[in-house]
């Protein structure tokens, strides 16, 4: 059995090179090399080249060390020394690849002494960065230099050319972290007392590394450098990893990342506190931690699984983070969120109906939401083939007309689940195909010639729709059974990961073994899957996508598995069940009408300016402008507070869908959130439709007209 489990909780928390990537898992429960002792728990430098050899052994690409994998272990390894390129010179970086490249092979037969010597070199050099920033805050006519730029994104700059471009650097970091304390009307003494020992902490967390952690860090260089989603789990990290796979986990719901220093929110998880308080939005930096009746902690730059157990806890406890959140304006705020347990519940799909006209009838839409494709192997595990099974008949016995699939915000599931589903909407033939490092590929098929639903049907995906959804999205276009409607494309992940299970205290290697393919032989990789019609959401930016990844691995292709007899039909003698065929025609016009809607609509215009102006900054911030808009924010919130009551409530009701977010954006809100979420059979849900969710019904509207 294929398990594609979710990779948006802690997984990518668990190392400083994770990204954006979804992820999708066979779980292989492998036993440890005989080679090592029962009692013998701990990861040692002789023990890498045997997990190194069992990476390439099992690895969709790589199986041996060329120089290719020599090029991409040494980038990747020296990227880990100086992600904020702070540390080292321009010059000075040749050099240091050099060593790292020359000790590879001593390390693969047992001898880490160069990892240790670059170990040392490192705390030296914190020290001596320590030192600069001690003295840079100590004067007394230390100012913010309000006109400073910073390149954000390390990636996007180059390593400073000599000691005074470095110190340059390190003065502008300091002006620009000095502005996030001071933009929470903090002292300035304090504010310095705060930054002094953020760096004081980057000096001791070097010195306190152990010989384990290097090692570990270099067997995740290694992973990392076959692919994006391959990774060496230590022990700390895998048992993360199983809490997150258990859903057990009492927090509040967030996956995080570690990116330049920051702890980055890379996916809001269904179900959890921060899921049901809307206020917490992917990419934003969480830069401060409080437990409650305590002072907050400065987490930049902390280790992030020292950042992970400041935030989990207690159900019912309350945990109080600061957030940057840098969009086309930047905004620093705070809030509160009262630890609970994910509810599962919140993850189900759930059905919501719609009242439109068509051609001067009023009719029923029905919306199925598919956070993702959940299940397993116990009976009594609640599936989602049989809650999409039940919304289905339910679309049906309330005479639904049309159908929108909502896959917007589904990161994966089950591989089977995924199959099953996309079978209620086809006939027969394959749904997917999975090709293994031996280049065996195995097709995937619909179990039965049922249509469960054979109406007008609309998939509502984006930037963030990825593996399991990919599957379901790419089949239902490639068998002309739907139309595909959101951002321009789905993520791209079309890989499969193996999970191999290590003696305890060595954690786990996790490795790719293989790609899937569509029924027209495409792969979802790097590329996703296409929309027909274009209706961005805010994740339509280059920070999602597969694409955007080192090393990922390129988009392949097969032989198409699509089978002729499996297509729509028009032949009437038939005894199967047929829809109407999505045509290149019908698309085109589908796609004028909604244009014709969306030009002019407020919110999709400002969607699309976000957009551009995000990428147009391109990672570069000017910290006058950073000021003048967190000042900004602040002024309409002092301002909002002081209108009458009834005027606040009235503004309050004027944007009741996005109060949450849009009052979260300003300096220093404090919004507190208890979820008490009652378990719930599979039906109706009375939410607000977003401005995608909408268009999506509008167009499976445009549909129903043009197809009858």
């Amino acid at each position: 059995m294929y398990l594609l489990l979710l990779d948006f909780m802690t997984l990518r928390s668990l190392s400083t090179t994770f990204s954006h990537g979804f992820l999708l898992l066979i779980v292989l429960l492998l036993g440890p090399s005989s080679a090592w002792a029962a009692d013998d728990q701990s990861l040692v430098c002789e023990r890498i080249s045997e997990l190194t050899r069992t990476y390439l052994h099992k690895h969709i690409s790589f199986h041996y060390v060329n120089d290719e994998l020599r090029q991409r272990v040494t980038d990747n390894y020296v990227k880990r020394l100086d992600p904020s390129k702070s540390l080292y010179l321009r010059e000075e970086v040749p050099g240091l690849k050099d060593k790292v490249r020359k000790s590879l092979q001593q390390i693969w037969e047992g001898n880490c002494s160069a990892l240790q010597e670059i170990q040392k070199d490192q705390v030296e050099r914190y020290q001596t960065m320590e030192e600069f920033v001690r003295v840079s805050l100590a004067n007394d006519d230390y100012e913010i230099d309000t006109e400073a730029v910073l390149i954000i994104d390390p990636e996007k700059r180059a390593h400073p050319s000599d000691e005074a471009a470095r110190n340059e650097l390190v003065s502008k970091l300091i002006d620009f972290q000095m502005s996030n304390y001071l933009s929470s009307d903090m002292e300035i003494s304090e504010a310095k007392e705060k930054l002094t020992h953020r760096y004081e902490l980057m000096t001791k967390r070097a010195q306190e590394r152990t010989s384990e952690d290097l090692y570990a860090s270099y067997l995740d260089a290694f992973a990392t450098a076959l692919d994006p989603h391959s990774n060496y789990f230590s022990k700390e990290y895998f048992e993360d990893f199983q809490i997150s796979m258990g859903l057990s986990l009492e927090g509040i719901g967030v996956a995080l990342s570690s990116r330049d220093g920051y702890s980055i929110v890379e996916e809001i998880i269904p179900g959890g506190a921060a899921d049901g308080l809307k206020v917490l939005e992917p990419q934003d930096k969480i830069i401060a931690v409080a437990q409650d009746n305590e002072g907050p902690v400065d987490i930049i730059d902390m280790d992030l699984r020292d950042v992970v157990r400041l935030i989990r806890g207690k159900r019912g406890t309350k945990v109080h983070l600061t957030v940057l959140r840098q969009g086309e304006t930047s905004e620093r705020f705070n809030v509160t969120i009262v630890r609970d347990k994910i509810n599962l519940e919140e993850q189900a799909a759930k059905l919501t109906f719609e009242e439109v006209e068509v051609d001067g009838e009023k009719v029923k839409i029905a919306l199925l939401d598919l956070p993702s494709f959940y299940g397993g192997r116990d009976p009594g595990e609640r599936q989602s083939t049989e809650d999409v099974r039940k919304l289905l008949q339910k679309a049906k016995d309330e005479k639904a007309v049309g159908l929108v699939l909502d896959l917007s915000r589904n990161g994966g599931g089950l591989l089977e689940t995924s199959v099953d589903i996309a079978g209620f909407f086809i006939a027969d033939g394959g749904v997917v195909a999975v090709r293994n490092t031996f280049s065996q590929v195995d097709v995937l098929e619909d179990a039965d010639e049922e249509v469960f639903w054979d109406g007008p049907m609309v998939v509502l995906t984006s930037r963030i729709s990825a593996s399991a959804s990919e599957i379901v999205a790419g089949a239902l276009k490639d068998y002309k059974r739907a139309v595909i409607v959101g951002d321009d494309h789905t993520f791209g992940k079309g890989t499969v990961q193996s999970m191999v299970p290590l003696r305890d205290g060595l954690g786990a290697l996790k490795v790719t073994t293989a790609l899937f393919f569509r029924p027209g032989g495409q792969s979802t990789q790097n590329g996703g899957v296409n929309a027909d019609i274009l209706v961005p959401s805010g994740f339509a930016t280059n920070d999602f996508g597969e694409a955007h990844q080192d090393y990922s691995l390129p988009n392949q292709t097969i032989n198409s598995f699509l089978k002729p007899e499996s297509l729509p039909s028009t032949n009437s003698s038939t005894q199967k069940k047929f829809w109407t065929p999505i045509t290149p025609e019908l698309v085109t016009e589908l796609s004028r009408r909604s244009q014709e809607r969306l030009v002019a609509n407020e919110e999709m215009i400002e969607i699309r300016e976000r957009i551009v102006k995000i990428e147009e900054r391109n990672g570069v911030v000017h910290l006058a402008e950073l000021m003048a808009e967190q000042k900004e924010e602040k002024e309409k919130q002092e301002g909002k507070e002081a209108l009458p009551s009834d005027e606040t409530q009235a503004a309050e009701d004027a944007s009741d869908s996005t109060s949450a977010t849009e009052t979260a954006m300003v300096d220093e809100t404090e919004i507190e959130v208890a979820l008490e979420v009652e378990s719930e059979e599979p039906g109706t849900d009375e939410k607000e439709f977003s401005l995608q969710q909408a268009e999506a019904v509008q167009i499976l509207v445009d549909l129903i007209q043009l197809s009858s």
